[in-house]
């Protein structure tokens, strides 16, 4: 085992060894255990939400592989058809080519080639993570089992009347050139203005004011409405308005739509451009003007001079020929929720297409009841609320989407527009007894991306065939997740598996929080914030930190600042701190809250936790260099081996129970404690004071000797889910003084909890002796008493148990304690001057008279506390100055009044050493 732990010499390594012989294959006797991997797109790298949730269940992966049970950590890929199709879109434009150049299947091959040269870089990233994914059962959601399973779902689905094609209001992208469901667009609030404009009376008896903030949309209204109660306009209603630049008269209904207190109380209806707008539609039976094209510029339904102008120049010649038409009554400042595609940005237009719709309500309450009654938990339970809010006022799911890329919805048209559905056109002319003559074209859309992936957790596992593996594996024991795609993705997977399996998809779902940077703030590549999980792995130089930081800026004002900040935050870059220390920081922030701070100064405690478990690891084997083990009835073990047996089987039973209720924050605490306090600062300290006491004997030695080997090996199992490469490098060099057999860590078995182990005598006496020794080690710190110097101890008010103890330890105590002598003070005998610190009822008393110049040591503090008072005054007069304060930067500042208070908290401190030191001398 090399002296110093370098995680790049065996994180690789390892990896493909385990990938070569199959580790990750189910393979225990006990029961299945399944997770299926939420599909990353194929365009995507990993990104820190990605890395966070795949150590959750890795870690759950890799405790139940070792728990025996039959586990199959489930891998794929999502085709991401809009996102796939942008990529290969681009790259062909860089080439001077356009997707329009080009046939259907001419473009398809180019995306598939693409696919297999430079999609499924985050399958490789995995790698690098430790994700023990069974590789051998890779899917892809475009594969042809997968594709299978999507026609066969539709077909199914549309037969029963459960899929629809229908003319509707959807949100358009004019950029990618189609339909989004409201999950895929986001809304901003952005600035912009409220124009107030006048609507004439179709009587000449006046006008209506309008307002609204899409003046161009003006061509394409239907009505104007006001509130039913309003009694401002109650004469109005069933009257008629006219339309500036088109002249059209149109109705003034009432509707409770209508708000009073907004404007004017009259509104605009256009029933083709807004949603609203188009179910007022719906109600009064008003006509639906669609004055748009697919790219959002203004069509032939429009008047001659507003044909092929965009939205926002159709904007500004409708206000300059109301302007000129003496119609507007005032323009506002305004601030809009604006919605924009959440892959292409542009502003999404509500457009009228024909569709193909799930009407999804049917499916939805079985749905809704398996959460209800228990069949699925939501892990924390809150989430639950937030699915059946949005289960409960489910609207019908847009499934067409106008791409290339993904699974052609399986339709085909006569030249009648009749609607023909089947698995080819083969199979749709014998179902529906066509002849050759027909003339069938097939419909050219897709479906959308989520409703592969809601097939996920059985399509996966061959269905529609009746396999072994779907038998075993579905439905799965959990689903780890985000809480951002509980509607994406989670309750449209629970709606299919109950539909198409008579089966809830999973038992449990974790939802963990949002990943956030060390402020607070969400990592964005817009924000210049992100970090990458490989640069935390293997480390980065500052240059290449910065070109990554701001590669993404949506705004290059923002560089100058974000440069900055990283340059301060990680002035050399960023150092390598391996996948293990990264894994073990993940684990220790899966809280069940909402949000997750990322600190770097985390990740670099628990890469010292790496060092201190290698180091550790040095230890025992120098030690145990000789071990024997031929006689275990002849070996004897000592009261530190009987505790630290004890501690370790206590700390197995926490780590399951924290396993099981999915606290891997709390598992990854109760950890780091035992081995770091525990192990390895005080039971190897214990056991050096055993195995370098001449006076014990072999049998004792050996004992030891043997707890330090198990107990190591022990703690590496209960480590390996969380931190899987420097566990198996550890094991590998011990596994043969234990004789053990297994390969590889991941196939022994996990420790198990053992009642019998149990020594509260043990633990108890340990712990005595801890509370010793730290209350020398405590004195000699505040005397600032070397630690290496011999010290007599003695003792007041100790009782019977204290004296029995010390008796019984005294060579343990001597030599870890570096004391000299251990003596109670008899009777009324009086103590000399001497340091205190209680141990219980008892005194530990050091006398100091031999061992410190009292006067000296308060004439040494005290010109500390002069030094200190000196430097607060040069803070102070610096934070007194208000130049100061106005021209230094805020960071100069924090450390001036860091520095100020650091100073006082020393002054405090070494006032409080001198008082004890003048109360010595006056005993």
């Amino acid at each position: 085992m090399e002296k110093r732990y370098q995680p790049t010499d065996i994180e690789q390594r390892h990896y493909k060894r385990w990938e070569d012989s199959n580790y990750f294959e189910p393979q225990g006797k006990g029961n299945p255990f399944c997770i299926v991997i939420p599909p990353p797109n194929v365009t995507g790298t990993l990104h820190m939400g990605h890395a966070f949730q795949d150590t959750i269940m890795d870690a759950l992966t890799r405790y139940h592989r070792m728990m025996g049970d039959n586990t199959l950590w489930q891998p794929g890929m999502d085709h991401a058809g809009i996102a796939t199709q942008m990529v290969v879109e681009r790259l062909l434009n860089a080439e001077g080519l356009s997707r329009l150049d080009m046939e259907r299947d001419e473009f398809i091959e180019r995306v598939w080639k693409w696919k297999h040269q430079s999609g499924g870089a985050i399958a490789k990233q995995l790698r690098r993570m430790g994700a023990s994914l069974d590789w051998n059962r890779d899917c892809f959601t475009m594969d042809p089992k997968l594709n299978e399973a999507v026609t066969e779902v539709f077909i199914s689905l549309y037969e029963e009347g459960l899929i629809y094609r229908g003319k509707r209001l959807v949100n358009w992208d004019p950029l990618l050139h189609t339909a989004l469901s409201d999950l895929e667009v986001l809304v901003t609030e952005e600035a912009g203005h409220l124009w107030h404009l006048k609507y004439p009376l179709a009587n000449n008896s006046g006008h209506l004011v309008v307002a609204t903030t899409r003046p161009e949309t003006s061509l394409g209204d239907s009505a104007i409405a006001v509130h039913p109660e309003d009694e401002r306009y109650q004469k109005l209603i069933g009257e008629h308005a006219i339309v500036p630049i088109t002249n059209r008269k149109i109705p003034i209904i009432a509707d409770n739509y209508v708000d009073p207190e907004f404007g004017s109380g009259c509104v605009k209806i256009t029933p083709a451009h807004d949603f609203n707008d188009y179910e007022v539609g719906v109600r009064h039976n008003l006509p639906l003007i669609n004055i748009f094209n697919d790219n959002a510029e203004l069509n032939e339904t429009t008047p001659k001079e507003f044909h092929g102008l965009n939205r926002e120049k159709a904007r500004q010649k409708i206000i300059e020929k109301f302007k000129v038409l003496g119609l507007i009554e005032k323009i506002e400042d305004h601030h809009s929720n604006i919605p924009r595609g959440d892959r292409s940005g542009s502003i999404i237009e509500p457009y009228l297409t024909d569709q193909w719709y799930v009407d999804i309500k049917p499916l939805a309450e079985p749905a809704i009841r398996a959460v209800k009654e228990k069949e699925i938990r939501f892990i924390p339970e809150n989430w639950s609320k937030t699915y059946f809010d949005w289960m409960n006022n489910i609207q019908d799911w847009c499934i067409s989407r106008q791409l290339w890329w993904g699974h052609r919805i399986p339709a085909w048209y006569d030249e009648e527009k009749n609607i023909f559905v089947g698995k080819n056109e083969a199979e749709v002319r014998e179902k529906y007894q066509l002849n050759k003559s027909t003339k069938l074209t097939q419909d050219n859309d897709v479906l959308d991306t989520w409703f592969s992936s809601a097939l996920w957790p059985f399509s996966t596992q061959g269905w529609p065939r009746k396999t072994q593996s779907l038998d075993t594996f579905y439905p799965s024991q959990v689903l780890v997740t985000g809480f951002d795609i509980i509607f994406f993705w989670v309750a449209r997977m629970i709606m299919m598996g109950i539909k198409f399996t008579g089966k809830v998809p999973f038992r449990e779902v974790y939802i963990h929080g949002l990943i956030r940077d060390q402020d607070g703030q969400k990592m964005s590549k817009s924000k210049g914030n992100v970090l990458d999980p490989i640069d935390l792995i293997d480390g980065t130089n500052l240059e290449d930190l910065l070109k990554k930081r701001t590669a993404g800026l949506m705004q290059d004002h923002m560089r100058p600042e974000i440069e900055k900040s990283t340059k301060k935050q990680f002035p050399n870059g960023i150092e390598s701190y391996g996948a293990d220390a990264l894994r073990f920081t993940f684990a220790s922030l899966a809280t069940t809250g909402r949000d997750i701070r990322f600190d770097i100064g985390r990740i670099e405690g628990y890469k010292n936790f790496c060092n201190k478990l290698w180091n550790a690891a040095h230890f025992v084997l120098l030690n145990t260099n000789d071990l024997d083990i031929k006689n275990e009835k002849a070996i004897r073990y000592n009261i530190s081996d009987k505790w630290i047996i004890s501690l370790l089987n206590q700390t197995t039973k926490s780590v399951h129970e924290h396993f099981s209720n999915y606290r891997f924050d709390l598992a990854a605490q109760c950890l780091h404690e035992f081995v770091w306090h525990e192990f390895c600062d005080w039971y190897l300290e214990l056991a050096k004071a055993t195995l370098q006491n001449e006076h014990n004997g072999c049998n004792l030695k050996l004992g030891t000797k043997i707890t330090l080997i198990k107990s190591l090996e022990s703690i590496l199992r209960l480590l390996h889910p969380i931190m899987p490469f420097i566990t198996e490098e550890i094991w590998i060099n011990i596994k043969s003084k234990l004789a053990l057999t297994e390969e590889t860590i991941m196939l022994r078995s996990y420790p198990k909890y053992c009642p019998k182990k149990y020594n509260i005598n043990a633990e108890k006496e340990i712990t005595w002796i801890k509370k010793f020794i730290a209350g020398v080690r405590q004195i000699r710190g505040e005397m600032d008493i070397s630690p290496g110097k011999k010290l007599p101890i003695l003792l007041q008010n100790s009782s019977t148990s204290d004296k029995t103890l010390v008796n019984d330890h005294l060579d343990l105590l001597k030599r870890i304690g570096r004391i000299e002598t251990i003596n109670p003070l008899l009777g009324d005998e009086k103590a000399p001057a001497s340091s205190t610190a209680m141990h219980g009822k008892m005194k530990l008393l050091i006398p100091l008279a031999d061992l410190i110049d009292i006067d000296d040591e308060i004439s040494r503090l005290t010109k500390k506390i002069i030094h200190a008072r000196n430097e607060i005054i040069k803070n102070e007069v610096k934070l007194n100055n208000a130049n100061f304060l106005k021209n230094a930067p805020p960071e100069v500042v924090s450390n001036e009044n860091q520095r100020m208070t650091e100073n006082k908290l020393l002054i405090k401190d070494l006032e409080s050493q001198i008082d004890k030191l003048k109360k010595l001398t006056t005993k």
